[in-house]
C-alpha cells in the first residue's frame, strides 16, 4: 500500500524538521506492514518554510515533495485539494504542519481504512478517549464546540456519523470524492468533502496537541470565512445572494424610514437608499457569492459597471411602481419598497449569474436560453440537504 501525506503549510518553518522526523519514524514502523509513505507539502508561506522543507528533503528516508504556491487559491482548503491532486496514491492523509495533529495517530487512520468498508477516516477530538487539550483557552473550546454543533445541525444526515467535522486531520480515498466539484473557500476542507457527497465514514480518537512552535492562524476573519463556507454549502449561491440581498433590503427600508421621518419625500429617500445599497450589495456579492467566478469573468470595473447599470435600470422601473402602490394602493412607502425588492431579487440573481459574472468569450457559446436552464439547474442542485 502507498500512502500520501498532504501537509498544507503557512509560515511553519520552526515545525518542519520535527514534523518530518516524527512522520518518518511512523513511516518506518508502517513499512513493516507493507505501507510505503510519501509527504507532500503544499506551501503558501512568506517565511523560510520552503527552504527548510527543501533542506530536510535532501536526507529524508521517504520521498518529500514541495509545491510552493504564489497564488493562494482557496486558502488552506485549496492547498489540500492541490496536494491530493498531486499525490502518488489514492489514499491520502491530510494533516496540519504545526504538530497539533500528532503523526503517531496516522497508523490508526491507516489501520481503520485497511479493515475496509470506509472511504474516509476522521481523526476526532470528541470520540472515545480523544481530547482537545491543544485549544488555547476556554473561549477556543467554546467556539470549537459551538461551531461543531452548528455544522451538525445544518447537515444532520451527512454528518450523523461524524463527531468532529471541523477537524483538519483525516484519511480520504480520493476515488470516493469528486475533486472537480470541491470549491474550497478556507480551512474546513473536510466539511466541504462531507457536504458535497455521501461517503462511508469511520472515526478514530486523537489528542489535539499544543502547537510545537509558532502562532495560531485562528482569527475572526477565519471565523467569518467558515460561516460563509457553511452557508454556501448548505444553501448554495442563490441563498447567499438572498442573504446579502435581504441585508440590503433591510438597510434600504431602514434608510427610507429614517429619511422620510426626517421630512424627506419618499421618492427621494427611496433613490438615496437604493444607490447606497446597490454599491454595498455589489461589494458583498463580489466577496462572498461569486468569488469563485471572478477570475473567468470580465475585470472588476466592468463587473461593477454592469451591476450598477442594471440595478439602476431596475430602480427606474421599481420606483414608479412604488409610487403607484403608495399613491393608489393605500400602501405605505416602507411596505411598497419591501414588496418590490422581494420581486426584484430573482431577476437580479439571474442577471448577475448570467451576465455580470459570465465567463469571457473564448469561442462559441451555448444559447442564452440553454445557459439560463443550466444555471437554474446548477443552483437547484447546489450542495446541501434540500
Amino acid at each position: 500500500m502507498l500512502l500520501s501525506i498532504v501537509v498544507p503549510t503557512f509560515n511553519e518553518a520552526p515545525n518542519i524538521m520535527e514534523l518530518v522526523r516524527r512522520v518518518t519514524d511512523v513511516a518506518g514502523r508502517m513499512a513493516r506492514d507493507g505501507v510505503e509513505t510519501e509527504i507532500i507539502f503544499v506551501d503558501d508561506s512568506r517565511d523560510a518554510t520552503p527552504d527548510v522543507i527543501r533542506g530536510v528533503a535532501v536526507n529524508a528516508p521517504i520521498p518529500i515533495t514541495l509545491i510552493h504556491r504564489d497564488v493562494h487559491t482557496g486558502g488552506l482548503g485549496g492547498a489540500v485539494v492541490e496536494g491530493i491532486r498531486a499525490a502518488a496514491s489514492d489514499v491520502c492523509v491530510v494533516m496540519d504542519g504545526d504538530l497539533q495533529h500528532p503523526p503517531e495517530t496516522i497508523p490508526d487512520l491507516v489501520d481503520r481504512y485497511r479493515r475496509g468498508g470506509v472511504d474516509l477516516v476522521v481523526a476526532s477530538r470528541y470520540v472515545d478517549n480523544g481530547s482537545a487539550t491543544g485549544l488555547a483557552d476556554r473561549s477556543r473550546v467554546l467556539v470549537s464546540k459551538s461551531s461543531t454543533a452548528l455544522t451538525k445541525s445544518m447537515f444532520p444526515i451527512r454528518l450523523r456519523d461524524v463527531s468532529d467535522p471541523m477537524t483538519g486531520f483525516f484519511l480520504v480515498d480520493r476515488r470516493a470524492i469528486d475533486i472537480d466539484t470541491l470549491a474550497p473557500r478556507g480551512f474546513k476542507i473536510l466539511l466541504e468533502m462531507l457536504a458535497r457527497k455521501s461517503m462511508r465514514v469511520a472515526e478514530v480518537p486523537f489528542d489535539f496537541a499544543d502547537r510545537h512552535a509558532g502562532a495560531s492562524k485562528a482569527s475572526m476573519r477565519q471565523g467569518l470565512h467558515f460561516l460563509v463556507q457553511l452557508a454556501a454549502l448548505r444553501f448554495g449561491k442563490m441563498s447567499l445572494f438572498a442573504v446579502i440581498g435581504g441585508l440590503g433590503a433591510i438597510a434600504n427600508v431602514l434608510i427610507v424610514w429614517a429619511l422620510t421621518h426626517l421630512g424627506m419625500d419618499y421618492i427621494a429617500a427611496a433613490i438615496i437608499a437604493a444607490e447606497l445599497t446597490i454599491v454595498a450589495n455589489f461589494l458583498l456579492i463580489e466577496r462572498f457569492v461569486f468569488q469563485d467566478m471572478k477570475n473567468d469573468a470580465s475585470n472588476v470595473w466592468s463587473r461593477f459597471a454592469k451591476s450598477f447599470t442594471f440595478n439602476n435600470a431596475e430602480l427606474l422601473i421599481r420606483i414608479p411602481i412604488v409610487a403607484l402602490m403608495v399613491g393608489s394602493g393605500h400602501i405605505t412607502a416602507v411596505v411598497a419598497t419591501a414588496i418590490t425588492l422581494a420581486i426584484a431579487f430573482f431577476v437580479r440573481f439571474l442577471f448577475h449569474s448570467l451576465v455580470v459574472y459570465a465567463p469571457r468569450k473564448t469561442g462559441a457559446r451555448p444559447s442564452r436560453v440553454r445557459e439560463l436552464v443550466e444555471e437554474l439547474d446548477s443552483q437547484s442542485m447546489s450542495p446541501g440537504e434540500l
